[in-house]
């Protein structure tokens, strides 16, 4: 979709329980822009993308700045650092559960953070917005497992968006960590169905998307524009 990125693809075109499709060119999700050539620049112009939605830690956007605010000037730039402040509390957070619980402990653990994140979403130009994280598997995973929660996708396309970052990166991160265990870089990029299936579960005992999104502080009309991106 955007040279040099591994993990970039619309959220458009995802079917619904109620047997609609949502809507394309609203939100797109990535990895770190930091990345993009020249020619990935121009893909992202050419898409119209009006918001990037930087959900790094400080930290990870002062080792790889994001191009978007010096080369694309009429892109809104956001940076929101999602789930925790700094690497080390990250850490703290990944060893608190398996991959296959890990969503259901972001939604339980840390609502302030996501609330900031889908209210910059919820407040953005209609445009297509784009989010991203380093890998853009797992805090960006789990804005956009939510959101399309939000918009009734069916269970198994929230799921397998989930899962198909595991093979987006899979090969290219053997490729430039060659020097680290193949093993561990395997389990590092995995992203197990499973965790979609059991957040679904946890949004269910919250009363749904919906519920869970106003329990964590969202009001109704940003709730309802949250929706609207994607149906």
């Amino acid at each position: 979709m955007f040279p040099s990125l591994l993990n970039a693809r619309d959220l458009g075109g995802y079917p619904t329980v109620d047997g609609a499709l949502t809507r394309p060119r609203s939100l797109l999700r990535s990895d770190d822009l930091a990345q993009l050539s020249t020619e990935g620049l121009a893909a992202l112009t050419a898409y119209g993308v009006e918001t990037v939605l930087d959900l790094r830690w400080p930290e990870e956007i002062a080792a790889a700045p994001s191009p978007v605010p010096q080369q694309l000037p009429h892109v809104r730039y956001v940076s929101v650092s999602l789930l925790t402040d700094s690497p080390a509390d990250w850490g703290a957070l990944g060893g608190y559960c398996a991959k296959e619980q890990w969503k259901c402990a972001v939604l339980e653990r840390l609502r302030p953070q996501l609330r900031r994140a889908l209210a910059v979403i919820s407040a953005a130009a209609p445009g297509p917005l784009l989010f991203h994280c380093v890998a853009g598997k797992d805090r960006t995973g789990i804005i956009a497992a939510l959101l399309l929660a939000l918009a009734d996708v069916a269970p198994e396309a929230i799921a397998a968006d989930y899962a198909v970052s595991t093979t987006n990166l899979r090969e290219a991160y053997l490729r430039r960590r060659g020097d680290e265990d193949p093993a561990a870089i395997a389990e590092a990029v995995r992203c197990p169905e499973e965790a979609v299936y059991n957040m679904l579960d946890y949004l269910e005992g919250a009363g749904g998307a919906a519920a869970y999104l106003r329990g964590i502080g969202l009001g109704s009309a940003e709730i309802a524009r949250l929706r609207d991106r994607l149906r």
